[in-house]
């Protein structure tokens, strides 16, 4: 064969594989291009339609017919009530096993600063929150604009008892549920101090320090107890090193597992995101007397959750990876979508890990982070607390020095981290902020009107900054987990340990 026929078989190729290529991607690509996005964005998509269908729906139903019995919305939540008891039901198992797992395959300096990291990150954004959300609320002044007459609910039973709390009461609550007494129980029920009258006093107006105190367990998972116990385990799997590989290994393979159930659960939540968002609009009374007697509340909530949002968040964002978030809460958006249906940032946390996987986030990271930020990072909360007690104090004709400014941030920034990740927890934590403007504890049920919406929209925040906040520590800690990994790939008995886990960079 000569030289010249050995080149032009060699151009033959060149031709036939350019050509090839082209038609791969410019003619035959319509049709591959779209099923390969409804492939990757189809479930996101199917998501996004549930929330606005419900809404829909919801608001069809509402308008045209009749009033709704409990019993009846209960029928039309039923589905999404099933949903939601699928995604809570992994939460423990994955909280407990992502944890341990991911701490435990990291040596402890490493562990140390991604958690040195990530709350570094969670209390810079829940402070920034705050601070927005009196600075909007003292500058709009929602309790001294717009309709007088708001709308007073009825002060039920539940909500006196609720409301009857003391700041350090629930500080202290705070504390001794990080350090339980019992694993078991923490997976069920978590410590609350309850405040009732002494024998033989009836007096409603009785001091709230001259109450008697009893310790209670509640019903609702200890996240935080959770969290404490799985990051001293997971740091003591790591120290026993050898020893240790087998509950390493355990944890691992139920962390998979756990995820595996995820993304089969995963596939129902357009159909119960659907059916949840339309049994809370047939719930409520009056929408349009909602909007236009707590309008001016509402709008300042929202902007402030807004400007946090794709404001404070994208500015940290951008400050520590160079790069603009947007393109990274377009791919969450099946995980936003998520959060706003069910309203809770614990039932939403297995979608939030399995999507930044998706992402190619390490699974150490992800494991570590989320579920910690699910538990204390609450921004949008710490900013609607802020909001709502100086906009009650507004309407009360109360007035707020400076000093009660500062002392409303402290506060709210405390009561965010003992929120639980639950619907409208923030409504307990209130109290403490309620307290701090000196204002009783029964005016919260000037909010509750809207706080069900309000939740949805401040939980989606929440678990937005916790995605992004994971991706901005796996960015600041790629050099230090490649060493890690680097270090492993020497020693042959943990070369095939590294796996999927190779602390690269995020994918775009």
């Amino acid at each position: 064969m000569t030289i010249k026929y050995q080149i032009q078989l060699l151009w033959q190729n060149m031709v036939t594989t350019r050509w090839r290529n082209n038609l791969t991607n410019s003619q035959m690509p319509r049709s591959n291009v779209t099923k390969s996005f409804v492939k990757e964005n189809g479930l996101t998509v199917f998501t996004i339609l549930g929330v606005l269908v419900g809404g829909s729906v919801g608001l069809l139903l509402k308008n045209n017919t009749g009033p709704w019995t409990p019993r009846e919305i209960m029928y039309v939540s039923f589905p999404g009530e099933l949903f939601l008891r699928m995604l809570k039901c992994l939460i423990v198992p994955l909280l407990v096993s992502s944890i341990t797992s991911a701490i435990g395959s990291l040596d402890l300096s490493m562990s140390g600063k991604i958690a040195t990291r990530a709350i570094v990150y969670y209390f810079i954004t829940t402070v920034c929150a705050v601070i927005l959300g009196i600075m909007l609320v003292t500058a709009i002044k929602p309790g001294k604009v717009g309709e007088k007459d708001l709308i007073d609910e009825i002060i039920t039973e539940d909500v006196e008892k609720n409301t009857k709390v003391l700041t350090p009461d629930t500080l202290m609550d705070l504390v001794r549920n990080m350090f339980t007494d019992n694993i078991v129980q923490t997976t069920m029920y978590q410590y609350r101090t309850e405040l009732s009258l002494p024998k033989n006093n009836t007096d409603p107006n009785l001091p709230l320090e001259l109450y008697v105190i009893k310790g209670k367990q509640k019903e609702g998972s200890n996240v935080l107890g959770l969290v404490m116990f799985s990051i001293v385990l997971g740091t003591t799997i790591g120290r026993m090193r050898e020893k240790g590989k087998i509950l390493q290994d355990f944890f691992e393979c139920l962390s998979d597992a756990m995820m595996i159930i995820t993304s089969w659960v995963i596939w129902l939540s357009p159909i119960g995101v659907g059916f949840l968002i339309t049994g809370k609009i047939l719930e409520m009374k009056s929408l349009g007397m909602v909007v236009q007697q707590l309008g001016w509340y509402f709008l300042t909530v929202m902007l402030g959750l807004f400007l946090h949002g794709f404001g404070t968040i994208a500015v940290l964002f951008f400050l520590g990876t160079r790069k603009l978030p947007y393109r990274f809460v377009a791919k969450l958006s099946q995980v936003l979508a998520t959060a706003f249906g069910t309203g809770s940032s614990s039932a939403t946390m297995p979608v939030t890990i399995k999507c930044l996987d998706g992402m190619g986030i390490d699974p150490r990271v992800t494991r570590f982070v989320i579920p910690v930020g699910a538990t204390i990072n609450m921004d949008g909360t710490a900013l609607y607390e802020a909001v709502a007690a100086l906009f009650i104090a507004q309407y009360r004709k109360v007035y707020y020095s400076f000093g009660t400014i500062v002392a409303v941030s402290i506060t709210a920034t405390a009561a965010s981290i003992g929120a639980a990740g639950i619907p409208q927890a923030g409504l307990v934590t209130m109290v403490m902020v309620l307290d701090t403007v000196g204002l009783p504890a029964k005016d919260v049920s000037l909010i509750i009107a809207v706080d069900w919406l309000l939740d949805r929209f401040r939980t989606t925040i929440n678990v937005m900054c916790d995605s992004l906040g994971t991706i901005l520590v796996n960015h600041l800690s790629k050099n230090d987990i490649s060493k890690i990994d680097r270090h492993h790939a020497h020693d042959p008995h943990e070369l095939e340990e590294l796996g999927t886990s190779n602390g690269g960079d995020f994918k775009e």
